[in-house]
Parts: structure tokens; C-alpha cells; sequence
């Protein structure tokens, strides 16, 4: 736990809050040690999501917005980073609640006495993942830097932040334990917990293929769709603005990285082959002989014994562009 001192001076030195994230912040130190703990399960899921696309949600060390130059354009990459990292911080609060680590909240209070589902009736037992609250704290801390300005992008991200605050909702699971003779479940126990993030990740990722452009609509209250023949974005569709850069070749304006060297599939069709990840530059291929675990046998008790296998595998790497010295220079 940081004491109250400690709250303050961490807090005044996190760059990029803004006064009310400070006061939150200060006020809840506990529970931004999870909201810390969050970030670095949305960025690994992020990572997960992208892995076999030329944007592969690649961080920054030492930026505060993580992610670079990439968040300034307002393209379906950062909606999904927006509604992804929304969501972690809902999950890692509503975790840490039940858990008993914060002190602000616990259990859900709501679930208490008897209730029904398609079974039967129930009795609320057990600890509820209180949602509710880590939607809450979610909301007030991680939209308060959207309400201070009042433009365009400001209502995307106030929208794409609710997306992924609402898709952790919508996977609670109500996991129950049986009790009667033998567990023949004449009485059942049951409580509503969250499903793991990996299914949020999931949803999010099919959100992102079929995520919405938009313009603001003439009020600018809120949006009306770029082509008139795609049907209007919903509350749980991701919107951008803008086209997304290919991220073929460096571009640091863009925060592109590029993807000279990455790893790519020549057996692959997909985001993942050689083709598409390389952009058409092609690639080299280097032997690399590596040494795995093989031939593993369970010995008796309990043991399991190995021998290591040499494997010369062909590793191929997507060429740089030709022109990269003189585009650098430009």
C-alpha cells in the first residue's frame, strides 16, 4: 500500500493525467496499482490480436501514450487500442474488487438471496464480481481526459472507451455449485464472474474488422456514416475517422514501424504470409538449427525426463525497401 504521501508524488508524476485522473488517482492509489496491473494484460492481448498483421500493436518504451504517433490519427487501430485498453482497466478493477485488494469495493451487494435462470431457482452465494463498480471507476477515470475538450476525436474515443467497457459485461458467466444428496442439485449456489480477458480480446478483434468510418454530424452531437451505404454504427460498433497508413515502411509521422524484418509465413495466404506482411519487397530466409524438448517420458514418481533434439528450421524475414536511406533523408 502507498501512503497517502507516496499517492501524491506518484501521482504528480505520471505524465499525461489530467487534474480529475490526478485527484482519482491520489484519492484510490490501490486501485491504480491495478488499473497498472490492467495495462500490461490489454497491451499483451493487444500484441496477441495483431501478431500476424503488419501493425502488431507494437509499444514505445518510455512514451507515456504507449503506442507512439499511431494514436494521433484517427483510424481503427486506435479505436481498438482505446476500446481494448478500456476494457482492461474495467477488468483489472473488478478483479482486484473480489479479490478483496481495494478498499473501496468488494463483492457485488446486489446479489444476494434467491434468483432464477432457465435451471430453476438459485441462491446467491459466493462472490459476485461486482462489474458495476469497475464500470464505474472505469468511466470516471479514463474518460475524464476525453470531457475536457469537446471535438470530434474527443466523442470517437468517449464512444470506443463505452465499447470495450460494455464487452467485459457482456461475457459475465453465472458459475454455480450444486448441493443436495450426492450433488443432485436440489439446491443450487450460484454467483456471476467474469469470463477470462482473452474472450474480450476476441469480441473486440471482430469489432475491429468490421468497425465503422464516420464523420461528425452537423450539430456535433454525434456521428453519421462516411458511405451512405453502410448501415449507422450501433453502441457496441468501434467508429474511426481516418484511413489507417498500410505500415509497409517507416513512417515516423504516422507512427508506422514498418515491417522490415518481421517474421512471415511463405506457406501462408493470409495477414501472416510472406506476400502481404512483406508488402510485395519479398524476404530473406536464413537456417537456424534449434534445440527443443522431445521424446519426453513420464517416470514414476513423478518425473518428467526429456531429451533435447537439434531441428534446422527456415526462418524468413520481410526485406526492407530499397529506397529506405534516401526516404529517411527526406
Amino acid at each position: 500500500y502507498i501512503g497517502a504521501l507516496g499517492a501524491r508524488v506518484i501521482c504528480d508524476n505520471i505524465p499525461g493525467l489530467v487534474n480529475k485522473q490526478r485527484q482519482l488517482c491520489q484519492r484510490y492509489p490501490d486501485i491504480m496499482q491495478s488499473v497498472g496491473e490492467g495495462a500490461k494484460e490489454w497491451i499483451r492481448e493487444c500484441q496477441h490480436q495483431f501478431r500476424h498483421h503488419r501493425w502488431n500493436c507494437s509499444t514505445l518504451d518510455r512514451d507515456h501514450t504507449v503506442f507512439g504517433r499511431v494514436m494521433l490519427r484517427s483510424s481503427r487501430e486506435a479505436a481498438f487500442v482505446y476500446a481494448i485498453s478500456s476494457a482492461g482497466v474495467v477488468y483489472a478493477i473488478t478483479r482486484g474488487c473480489s479479490q478483496g485488494e481495494l478498499k473501496a469495493c468488494s463483492c457485488d451487494p446486489l446479489k444476494r438471496g434467491r434468483s432464477k435462470d432457465e435451471r430453476g431457482e438459485f441462491d446467491w452465494g459466493g462472490c459476485s464480481d461486482n462489474i458495476n463498480y469497475g464500470i464505474r471507476f472505469a468511466k470516471a477515470f479514463v474518460d475524464a481526459k476525453e470531457k475536457k475538450v469537446k471535438d470530434a476525436r474527443a466523442l470517437m474515443n468517449l464512444h470506443n472507451n463505452r465499447c470495450g467497457r460494455m464487452a467485459v459485461k457482456r461475457f459475465l458467466k453465472l458459475e454455480c455449485k450444486c448441493h443436495g444428496v450426492s450433488g443432485s442439485c436440489t439446491l443450487r449456489t450460484c454467483w456471476l464472474a467474469m469470463s477470462d480477458f482473452r474472450k474480450t480480446g476476441d469480441y473486440l478483434r471482430k469489432k475491429y474488422n468490421g468497425a465503422i468510418q464516420v464523420t461528425m454530424n452537423q450539430d456535433g452531437t454525434g456521428f453519421t456514416v462516411a458511405n451512405k451505404n453502410f448501415r449507422k454504427p450501433t453502441k457496441t460498433d468501434l467508429v474511426y475517422f481516418e484511413n489507417s497508413p498500410d505500415y509497409c515502411v517507416m513512417d515516423k509521422s504516422a507512427g508506422s514501424l514498418g515491417t522490415a524484418g518481421r517474421v512471415c509465413n511463405k506457406m501462408s495466404r493470409g495477414t501472416d504470409g510472406c506476400e502481404v506482411m512483406c508488402c510485395g519487397r519479398g524476404y530473406d530466409t536464413t537456417r537456424v538449427t534449434r534445440v527443443t524438448k522431445c521424446e519426453c517420458k513420464f517416470h514414476w514418481c513423478c518425473a518428467v525426463r526429456c531429451k533435447e533434439c537439434e531441428d534446422t528450421v527456415d526462418v524468413h524475414t520481410c526485406k526492407a525497401p530499397k529506397r529506405a536511406e534516401w526516404l529517411d533523408q527526406t
